[in-house]
């Protein structure tokens, strides 16, 4: 054999789900094209010549991670906010309350976003993108940027077709009608074009143009979409195979927004999915919060994936999900980033160690999640949401070769105790050495080999100024708006929903 497809990662410890997660064996690495050939002790004395050989000793090669939920749209608002609740972030970061973005910088954001990704070891990202006003020339910008940058990604156009002032609770009532045109969510219905047609539009005209692009459902979420806009989705879903993301449950008010909207459902927006049709293993929830025990059990029932983003969820005062439940009940569970304006960074080894902290923090019985239960979440948790469980998140034999070799000369490994708790409980990302992506090397040696970062940094630099621009009037309107939303957000916060996922709070 001599191939210049082909890497040997030569005499790293591989971590395994199903072996010693402490002290992972020592083994080398066959790549053969986009997948992983051989899994082994000393195949460099049988395999022959290869085109790269990789020195894995002191090296933890790890699966890729797969972070199942993130939007790209806001990627340059990163450290704009503080703790502010998810109801009055959404109005400043979302696409909804800003001008349309040019395409320079829908490329600079989509790329710095998966740049930051790949240093983490993602290798995988699920974006749930809002495009609004929907423009196709930014959908093609943004798929572009990642397949030029060499990431694997879920890809989700995000849409649904009830505006945000008639769904978030007590908005239409507290705020002066003159300011209900400046009340949106996540995405507000398109102009002049139905929604799912955009959609499956853009699925028809990219669908197999690019290796590393999978394409997905994005509804942003139950209260925003009606009853005939699901099923359609649902059907659509099951005709293409297509992966289903969404959020749910995520803060108190959404939830409640199921209580007040969703009453020939008792309030259940889990039970509202269910008589739509749109629930299942192709089906991903993402946050699922605030969620009753009878609505967890429906999850566990139908094989329904629930995403959990930890990091952004206690930024945006939204709340604990109840992770121990979903485990037990054998709900999977995947982890995302969410959106670098309200978690600041995409970064897994932060969700892993939240996922784990927050459930210590919340239950009294030692119990799961494991180090190694966070580890597999953000691996072959994430896969399964997209249908790639047999594809991606292990080193296995097969595989597509996405994965990363971590440095075990840092001070985080020394001494070398356990592989999962290391890397859950004391790595931060930095240590992130090599990067490999369907069988490319796109992180060598911590610098990106397929773009030039500095030119983005450039890029970027240039782009900045606009876009603090148009914040600050953003801003000036939100601070306006501000007492009106707080007296709702209380409101909110002092229903009754069934459940608490506030630690503290009564």
């Amino acid at each position: 054999m001599n191939r210049t497809d082909t890497i040997l990662i030569a005499g790293g410890r591989v971590y395994d789900h199903d072996g010693d997660t402490d002290q992972p064996a020592y083994a080398d690495v066959l790549i053969e094209g986009d997948r992983i050939a051989r899994v082994g002790p000393h195949l460099a004395a049988t395999v022959g010549a290869v085109g790269r050989t990789i020195d894995g000793r002191d090296k933890l090669v790890v699966p890729g991670f797969v972070n199942a939920h993130y939007h790209s749209h806001d990627a340059l608002l990163k450290g704009c906010f503080e703790t502010i609740p998810l109801e009055l972030w959404l109005l400043r970061a979302l696409p909804p309350s800003w001008p349309k973005r040019s395409k320079e910088e829908v490329r600079a954001r989509t790329l710095i976003g998966a740049v930051e990704a790949l240093h983490s070891g993602i290798t995988t990202i699920q974006d749930m993108l809002t495009v609004f006003p929907f423009d196709p020339e930014h959908v093609e910008v943004a798929l572009d940027a990642y397949q030029e940058l060499g990431v694997r990604t879920v890809f989700a156009l995000q849409i649904g077709n009830i505006p945000g002032v008639e769904r978030v609770p007590f908005w239409k009532e507290m705020i002066p009608p003159d300011k209900h045109r400046y009340l949106s969510a996540s995405v507000e219905p398109f102009a002049g074009i139905h929604p799912i047609d955009a959609v499956m539009a853009e699925y028809a005209r990219h669908r197999g143009r690019r290796s590393l692009v999978d394409w997905a459902l994005g509804p942003t979420s139950p209260e925003f979409c009606t009853p005939d806009f699901l099923e359609r989705l649902a059907a659509l879903s099951a005709e293409h195979a297509l992966p289903v993301y969404m959020h749910i449950n995520e803060s108190k008010a959404m939830t409640l927004a199921g209580r007040l909207f969703m009453p020939e459902h008792g309030g259940s927006q889990v039970k509202y999915l269910r008589a739509t049709g749109l629930i299942g293993p192709r089906v991903n929830l993402a946050h699922s919060i605030w969620m009753l025990p009878e609505e967890i059990d429906i999850l566990a029932e139908t094989g329904t994936n629930v995403v959990l983003n930890p990091v952004g969820n206690m930024k945006s005062k939204s709340g604990v999900p109840p992770i121990r439940d979903f485990l037990v009940r054998g709900v999977n569970v995947a982890l995302g980033c969410d959106n670098c304006a309200c978690s600041d960074a995409q970064n897994m080894f932060q969700g892993m160690k939240m996922l784990a902290a927050l459930s210590a923090a919340s239950e009294i019985e030692p119990g799961p999640p494991s180090a190694a239960d966070a580890l597999r979440a953000a691996t072959l948790g994430g896969a399964r949401t997209a249908g790639l469980e047999r594809a991606l998140g292990a080193v296995k034999p097969g595989r597509k070769a996405d994965l990363s070799l971590i440095d075990l000369t840092s001070p985080a490994f020394v001494p070398f105790n356990s592989a999962a708790r290391q890397l859950v409980f004391t790595e931060s990302g930095g240590d992130v050495e090599t990067v490999i992506v369907d069988g490319q090397v796109v992180l060598d040696r911590g610098r990106v080999t397929t773009i030039s970062e500095s030119e983005l940094r450039d890029a970027i630099q240039v782009l900045m100024p606009g876009v603090r621009r148009d914040l600050a009037v953003v801003e000036t309107r939100v601070k306006e708006l501000e007492p009106y939303l707080m007296r709702a957000y209380r409101k909110a916060m002092a229903a009754d929903v069934g459940t608490n996922r506030l630690i503290g709070q009564k």
